[in-house]
């Protein structure tokens, strides 16, 4: 006894030196991070712009990215703020010549890229050059190099150009094996997101749904580069078809780009026109690194801000976390940016495609009576869909980019009928009693009767009810027309703005400048600040210490098969109603 209490002590011991160790180990680090770096920007810079990471409204800076290790993970998330930023601020900087694009497979939608493409044509206006160099290009990174004034191929490399598509996954098969049933109820003709589960296939429905939405996006991206290339935009369209632009020399051929070459034929281009000698190196300066110096592109009155409230991520009830909105910490922080008296304005930026249908609501909620006391903006980021569209419809005005994916206007449940499963595969019987001949309803352990199902569609059908009849009044329409929009049916920014579900085509500076209008603010007279900030990279190392890795793990330790599990997360996690559009809908 004597000895074990003697084992114990010396653990209990051990533990409390770790974390003393612990705690002082993190506290250099944070005051090593703590301090800002005072950045010099040389003469004759240029902008390095990587666009080939994951690109988020919010950027994450984590600095043990290059050293690796447990604390390493994948490179950091750049913010489109700071890309945004970081392009405004270069225009105006004598020290910075140009831009160096890195752009050959973005991890982004496509309304971001109609961001950074929009502010990358804003910067030309300086009559400062713009150059890209890849080993590839992908459609999406294709779109951003298009309108760069020199455009490098590598003579090995390769360009897609063979058409946008949409690919869904289903699941009903892999049910049907397991003796699984889905309960699926809906309301809405276009409601795909639960086809998955219940068909091997499209519906006429998701096809037509999903065909026009992608023959609306490839519209806008054909008619931009086409105006970049001066290519007509058949012309365009003639190539993706017959497959004509398959390898470096007939990109080069077609006007695609502008040379075949290797990034040092690039760079002896750019020591050319920076003049600079042969054997010295180019100064490159990164968007983390030139955010850290010079001017900022607002100086406006600090007691006059617009606050930019950020939704990013499916939508779930309680706090939330990365990856996702968490109803209760987005009605805190709406709360306490309402009643900061030096915001004068609020915009909603949204990238998201929904998720339950009662956080949707709490958080509609919050934003109508925000919208009481301060113009409230919504800015559509790549998608705004269902749970996504139902925080817009509370603002004032709606902003979206022309491949915004919106709309959805629908709402689901699903429960899984489980018994078989449990019986036939596992040995697993349920029995039990209640009070009531419903009292464990709704229950995913035994068949439910026909009333008991009839009773979850009709909360369905209440739930829609009432999206549709705030969603009319949100946009001032009648609810007859706003029904013949919605039935869940996905549009992109430009249908939307068609059918009055969108009042605005354009990016979250043109949401920021309506909010300024409404708020009667002059324009450089305010400044304009994010919600939630940036975070530290003290607090990045500390979120990793805490597990926050836990998917990028996942991924990398499950390759192909992450996303079916990424799926199942997402199954065990629905409670209730839904209000999402189809759950990866990726167009590429």
């Amino acid at each position: 006894m004597l000895q074990f209490l003697k084992y114990v002590l010396a653990t209990f011991v051990g533990i409390i030196i770790f974390l003393f160790v612990s705690i002082f180990i993190l506290a250099g680090i944070g005051s090593m991070f703590s301090s800002e770096e005072e950045v010099v920007i040389e003469e004759k810079s240029v902008l390095k712009l990587d666009l080939n990471k994951p690109i988020q409204e919010v950027g994450v800076e984590n600095p043990f990215a290059e050293i690796g290790g447990p604390f390493g993970g994948d490179e950091n998330a750049v913010g489109l703020k700071d890309i945004i930023e970081a392009l405004k601020r270069a225009q105006k900087d004598d020290n910075i010549k140009g831009i160096y694009l890195k752009t050959e497979g973005p991890e982004a939608g496509w309304a971001t890229l109609e961001e950074i493409r929009n502010q990358l044509l804003e910067f030309k206006k300086s009559k400062k050059f713009i150059v890209t160099y890849g080993e590839s290009y992908s459609e999406k990174g294709y779109y951003i190099a298009s309108l760069a004034d020199k455009i490098y191929l590598n003579p090995a490399g390769g360009i897609e150009w063979n058409g946008l598509s949409a690919e869904y996954s289903f699941f009903k098969g892999t049910f049907d094996k397991l003796e699984i049933k889905p309960l699926v109820f809906r309301v809405g003709e276009f409601k795909s997101a639960i086809e998955m589960f219940s068909r091997q296939d499209m519906s006429e429905a998701s096809k037509k749904q999903s065909s026009e939405l992608i023959g609306a996006i490839n519209g806008n991206f054909l008619k931009n580069i086409s105006a970049s290339r001066n290519i007509p935009v058949a012309e365009l369209k003639g190539l993706a078809d017959s497959l004509a632009v398959d390898n470096p020399k007939s990109a080069l051929q077609h006007k695609f780009i502008t040379d075949l070459g290797y990034q040092d034929e690039l760079e002896a281009y750019l020591k050319r026109n920076l003049k600079v000698e042969e054997k010295k190196k180019i100064a490159y300066v990164g968007v983390d690194k030139y955010l850290k110096g010079g001017k900022r592109s607002d100086d406006g009155d600090f007691n006059k801000r617009i606050g930019v409230l950020v939704a990013e991520g499916e939508i779930t009830s309680g706090e939330g976390g990365d990856g996702n909105i968490g109803s209760e910490k987005f009605v805190k922080e709406l709360k306490e940016i309402r009643d900061n008296d030096k915001i004068k304005a609020i915009v909603i930026r949204i990238n998201s495609p929904g998720g339950s249908a009662l956080a949707s609501d709490v958080m509609w909620r919050e934003i109508q009576l925000t919208a009481k006391k301060k113009p409230v903006i919504a800015s559509m980021s790549d998608v705004a869909a269902s749970g996504g569209y139902y925080m817009a419809m509370g603002c004032d005005k709606i902003v979206a980019q022309p491949n915004t994916i919106t709309g959805s206007i629908g709402i689901f449940g699903l429960i899984f009928n489980v018994t078989d499963f449990m019986n036939n595969k596992l040995g697993i019987t349920f029995d039990g009693v209640g009070t009531s001949p419903h009292a464990d309803w709704p229950t995913a352990t035994r068949e439910m009767t026909e009333f008991e199902k009839s009773m979850i569609q009709k909360g369905v059908n209440e739930g829609y009810e009432t999206f549709t009849r705030k969603a009319a009044a949100g946009r001032k329409m009648s609810v007859e027309k706003l029904k013949s929009l919605a039935q869940g049916r996905v549009w992109s920014g430009v249908e939307a703005k068609e059918h009055g579900l969108v009042d605005v085509l354009g990016g979250v500076d043109d949401a920021v400048k309506l909010a300024a209008k409404a708020a009667k603010l002059n324009e450089g007279d305010y400044r304009v600040r994010y919600y939630p900030e940036k975070k530290k990279p003290f607090d990045e190392l500390v979120t990793k210490i805490m597990g926050d890795n836990e998917e990028k793990a996942t991924t990398k330790a499950l390759g192909d098969l992450a996303p079916y599990v990424k799926m199942y997360k997402k199954l065990t996690n629905m409670g209730g109603m839904q209000t999402r559009m189809p759950f990866e809908l990726v167009i590429r």
